[in-house]
């Protein structure tokens, strides 16, 4: 089902040539469009405020969400492009052009998901065979690179693979393409179909022909070359555009048989479209047919040229659709509940959810305190607005609101390879570990998070037991649940760790750290404690072993093999949850803190735990609001800067 489409939503393809923009002011009508070139732009951002300024100052500041097509294969939150030197956040951009929802995919995964919805008139096909309702479909195109991509039918709709496949390596088909290959090497170490099959690879033909022709003179650009070959007016470039044809049929055999896509090929790119009806009487279907033994299978396999002049525009659109839909499940079950409550709320409580709908993402960050003042209630208020949404408290509606407003950054880990770069292995390091940071706070259970701080509250003594890796955890660990009073040992060697384990009693609680949640003999320690009556709490992995073995699984879960990684991402997760404990700890002891504090050799005399729950700072700004609803940063900050 559509949704209500409330404001214009802002659409842009990057290619690195140029930034083309538009908004969608209805389902599938676009307006204000304008193409911006991209060298006389400083990044995408300017791009962006450039194409704003350039709207009516109605419809400047009216898009919310927004939806960007580039040639990048987008991974994560940073995006870097293969052929322009821009790249930018996708948080950072969203944050600054303070939109709600911004979407970043790669240009061919949009033009793939225009396909399902294409008609008729908006696509010329090429050669023979039919298409089979509900298969894969397989989508190229040439133009700044070679992109490739496919669509595989789902249960509610396509899933768009995101690909690289332009980057195959070329394989010649005849004397001509071998003559091309040979003059390629001497400029490319590896020669890829994109090489060949786009801008640059025309002129790279062009360059490989006239000099085997002894024709050579200026070589001209990718356009002038295919004007040239369609007037008749260079014999080189007849050549360059035939060749350009031939393995563009090559490539979508390949992609064909591939994915077997029995629902077609489709062409796009800004190159196809150039050739006009020369494509039809090239050698293209003849060399996509000729397969071999599969030659037959070929035949049955419709190709298709887009002919549909805002293709990727309307891909963008249905993607952009696709992810407020999804993330207007638990929008929709906030915001929209709260806006059809309105009449029924007091009228204070009213004043809080216009305030709510007024600014959804601020009141994500705002405290309690800054909340009941800017609607002019008081903090039981606010509390009473939550409950009255079925909502535990400010905590729990921050976390049903913050499941709709936020996800605009892809949760991916993506591998370290020996042949990174520095730069590239510091954004995948960094990246992973944003990614993983989030995945946990979205799938952390804050319920369990209490139950475990107050099981420890209540706890005669605290044993923490880790080995390897997570020893380290272990005794940072140790040093912050001391600082707020709580009995507090670590044990990171196995024979220590069955020790203690059969001298703990009831009352007592085990916390245990590990990565895998594998380890034989953490396993036994937790079977010691358990049979003392102890409670156990683990930080690791769900369903692992240790997980279905304690009484209470605080889980991480992460991206790393751990046969083949040291532990990174698992240890800042366990580091994180100690963290969040320990806070939690430090607002339920405010005068053991106090006293802890007033005794330490680093106390700060300015410190005052209490600060915690609802002073103001230094500034005078009251300290920022949980995005996640339990501890805020300036939580965290105060604490553990006095040793919690």
């Amino acid at each position: 089902m559509a949704m209500v489409f409330d404001s214009p939503r802002l659409i842009a393809e990057i290619d690195g040539e140029f930034a083309r923009f538009g908004l969608e002011v209805g389902r599938g009508r676009f307006a204000y469009k304008k193409a911006l070139a991209c060298a006389e732009m400083t990044d995408f951002q300017h791009a962006v405020a450039t194409y704003l300024a350039t709207l009516p100052p109605a419809m400047a500041a009216t898009p919310k969400h927004a939806a960007v097509a580039i040639a990048y294969p987008v991974d994560g939150d940073l995006v870097r492009m293969t052929n322009y030197h821009w790249q930018f956040s996708i948080e950072a951009v969203r944050q600054a052009l303070q939109l709600q929802t911004l979407v970043v995919v790669n240009d061919f995964t949009a033009l793939a998901m225009a396909v399902p919805d294409m008609a008729p008139e908006q696509r010329r096909q090429l050669g023979g065979g039919s298409a089979r309702l509900g298969s894969v479909m397989g989508v190229l195109g040439a133009g700044m690179g070679l992109g490739v991509s496919g669509l595989i039918p789902a249960s509610e709709g396509w899933v768009a693979l995101g690909t690289e496949g332009g980057h195959t390596s070329f394989a010649p088909r005849d004397a001509r393409e071998v003559r091309i290959l040979q003059f390629a090497w001497t400029r490319y170490a590896h020669v890829s179909f994109e090489r060949l099959i786009s801008n640059a690879g025309l002129e790279l033909m062009f360059d490989a022909l006239a000099q085997g022709d002894n024709k050579a003179g200026a070589r001209p650009k990718a356009q002038v070359i295919v004007e040239r070959a369609l007037a008749g007016t260079c014999a080189v470039c007849q050549d360059v555009v035939d060749v350009f044809c031939a393995l563009l049929g090559t490539v979508a055999a390949n992609l064909a048989v591939t994915l077997g896509a029995k629902g077609g090929i489709y062409i796009g790119g800004s190159l196809a479209p150039m050739l006009g009806t020369r494509l039809d009487h090239s050698r293209f279907r003849e060399r996509f047919e000729d397969k071999g033994r599969f030659s037959g299978y070929l035949r049955e396999i419709p190709t298709y040229l887009i002919t549909a002049s805002e293709a990727s525009f309307n891909g963008l659109a249905s993607i952009l659709e696709s992810q407020l839909r999804d993330l207007g499940q638990a929008n929709s079950a906030m915001l929209q509940r709260i806006q059809q409550g309105l009449a029924s709320f007091s009228p204070a409580e009213r004043r809080v959810a216009e305030h709510v709908l007024a600014q959804p993402r601020k009141t994500m960050s705002e405290p309690i305190v800054e909340i009941a003042a800017a609607a002019q209630v008081s903090q039981p208020t606010v509390i009473r607005f939550c409950r009255s949404l079925g909502c535990d408290g400010l905590s729990d509606f921050k976390l049903k609101l913050a499941a709709g407003l936020s996800a605009t950054m892809p949760i991916t880990h993506v591998q370290v390879r020996a042949n990174d770069s520095t730069s590239e292995l510091g954004n995948k390091v960094l990246g992973n570990t944003a990614s993983a940071i989030l995945q946990a706070r979205e799938r952390m259970d804050w319920a369990s998070i209490e139950t475990a701080a107050q099981w420890i509250d209540d706890a005669g003594k605290l044993d923490v037991h880790a080995i390897g890796h997570a020893a380290a955890v272990a005794m940072d660990a140790q040093y912050k649940f001391l600082r707020v009073q709580v009995p507090c040992a670590a044990y990171t060697d196995q024979r220590l760790q069955h020790l203690a384990a059969r001298a703990m009693r009831s009352g007592d609680v085990m916390l245990v750290l590990s990565a895998s949640g594998r380890i034989p003999a953490q396993l036994e320690a937790v079977r010691l404690a358990k049979g003392q009556g102890a409670k156990v709490i683990a930080i690791t992995a769900s369903n692992s072993p240790l997980a279905k073995a304690c009484d209470l699984n605080l889980p991480v879960e992460h991206g790393e093999n751990l046969e083949t990684h040291v532990a990174m991402l698992s240890r800042l997760l366990q580091l994180l949850v100690i963290d969040v404990l320990a806070v939690s700890l430090a607002l339920k002891r405010p005068t053991q803190v106090q006293a802890e504090a007033d005794n330490a050799d680093d106390a700060d005399p300015r410190f005052d735990p209490r600060e915690l729950r609802s002073k103001p700072n230094h500034e005078g700004a009251a300290p920022a609001s949980p995005s996640f609803g339990v501890v805020t940063a300036h939580d965290i900050g105060a604490v553990t800067s006095h040793g919690v």
